[in-house]
């Protein structure tokens, strides 16, 4: 097998598609050297891992054969300029082309169990039917990304960047989302119980058809959240914000929002009014709450107890 010609073939791949060594490396967590003694033919990745290369990469598998065409604007120059990438330094202030990329990935039916992603950047990647339980994406930029059908029990999202990301049918019990940046994210038909949310702003995020009972929130801004078909029996919200808030047919009965600001927000189901749904609004608490005067009237008209409530 020669090992040079796929080298070669690495090295002209990953420069297409515009990634360091350092990159790729940490998608196949991997060292950047053995990336290196690959594109300079020392050595060679096993089959297995060779897959995932041309997943990343973009590429057909049969790409890294003998015989298959190059990419485009190859040459046998390809490897002249790889010690340099490995050894270019950053000057200071100077930002790198490679270190503005932004990866895109699929790790669909991976088993990433206790994964390194921390402080990584991995545009609109895919996490479907993965094991990714107690995964590590504290300071990730996941922008777009769509996790399915995974396991994400225990994964640690501190401080990570999720906007425009989808979580559907996932099992997310104990995760923590502590000071996450949710603009815009999907939670459907998820398990978050246990999941921690604090000091977090969540902007027109959707929360729908979850069970949220025994999901903790804590010092949290919730603006343009929908909550739609969504399970908060008994939930604690105590001393939260709620800006332009929607619980349509979501599930309150006996829920808290003791000392909670509530601006806009409205409890109306788009259907029919029934008794029922009167009664699960009477359970609410909304002592020491502080709300503008729309919604405190809406709630006075479904037969909330507003006894200690202030208006403003």
């Amino acid at each position: 097998m020669d090992t040079k010609m796929i080298g070669s073939k690495i090295a002209t791949a990953r420069k297409k598609a515009n990634m360091s060594q350092a990159e790729l490396a940490a998608l196949l967590f991997i060292s950047p050297q053995a990336v290196g003694k690959w594109e300079r033919g020392e050595s060679i990745p096993d089959i297995a891992t060779v897959n995932r290369l041309a997943e990343i990469l973009g590429v057909d598998l049969n790409y890294f054969s003998e015989n298959f065409p190059s990419l485009s604007g190859e040459s046998a120059s390809a490897n002249d300029d790889i010690v340099a990438d490995e050894q270019t330094v950053q000057q200071p202030g100077e930002a790198s082309a490679s270190s503005q990329h932004q990866l895109m990935a699929n790790f669909s039916g991976s088993n990433l169990a206790k994964g390194d992603f921390a402080g990584v950047t991995a545009h609109k990647s895919k996490f479907n039917g993965s094991a990714l339980r107690g995964a590590d994406f504290s300071g990730a930029d996941l922008t777009g990304s769509t996790f399915s059908g995974s396991d994400l029990q225990e994964a640690n999202f501190d401080g990570a960047n999720l906007t425009d990301c989808s979580f559907s049918a996932n099992n997310l019990g104990n995760a923590s989302f502590s000071k996450a940046i949710l603009v815009r994210s999907e939670f459907a038909s998820s398990g978050l119980e246990g999941a921690k949310f604090s000091n977090t702003k969540l902007v027109d995020v959707k929360l729908a058809k979850t069970d949220l009972r025994k999901t903790i929130f804590e010092n949290c801004i919730f603006e343009g959240v929908d909550f739609k078909y969504s399970d908060l029996r008994g939930l604690c919200l105590d001393g939260q914000t709620f800006i332009g808030v929607k619980f349509p047919n979501a599930a309150l009965n006996d829920a808290s929002f003791k000392g909670a600001t509530l601006k806009n927000v409205s409890f109306r189901s788009p259907y029919a009014i029934t008794n029922k749904y009167y009664r699960a609004l009477s359970t609410i608490c909304f002592d020491g709450a502080t709300m503008d005067k729309l919604t405190y009237a809406a709630l006075k008209g479904y037969g909330a107890d507003l006894s200690k409530v202030t208006t403003i």
